[in-house]
């Protein structure tokens, strides 16, 4: 399911449902296995929203020490850019960057999933 999140201040950000529950669960919003057709961080929530996923992003970096030695990079270096993993902090920037703006702004943030592209 793609997932879009949607607030006045910038444009769509975009996340298919298994990216995007780890950020509303951090976010603070209790869901189960499938993410809410809707829902809203309204601006008084912003803050321990940012808060919330920001702090997982620290849980997940203390949990992967950063890497010993160069060998490491040059092996990641040789693998293709699609096949890559992609870090949480790397993931959700742009819903963060969503949420700092719009709260700077005064705006809520809202998100509605969809089944198809």
């Amino acid at each position: 399911m793609l997932i879009k999140f949607h607030s006045k201040t910038v444009a769509e950000v975009l996340m298919l449902s298994p990216n995007a529950a780890p950020l509303l669960r951090a976010a603070g919003k209790s869901i189960g296995d499938q993410v809410p057709e809707r829902g809203v961080f309204t601006v008084e929530q912003l803050p321990a929203a940012i808060a919330g996923i920001e702090a997982a992003i620290n849980a997940e970096e203390r949990g992967h020490p950063s890497k010993a030695n160069d060998a490491d990079e040059d092996e990641e270096k040789s693998v293709p850019a699609m096949a890559q993993h992609v870090e949480l902090h790397q993931r959700a920037y742009p819903l963060v960057d969503m949420m700092r703006r719009s709260l700077a702004d005064g705006e809520d943030v809202t998100w509605e999933a969809t089944k198809g592209w």
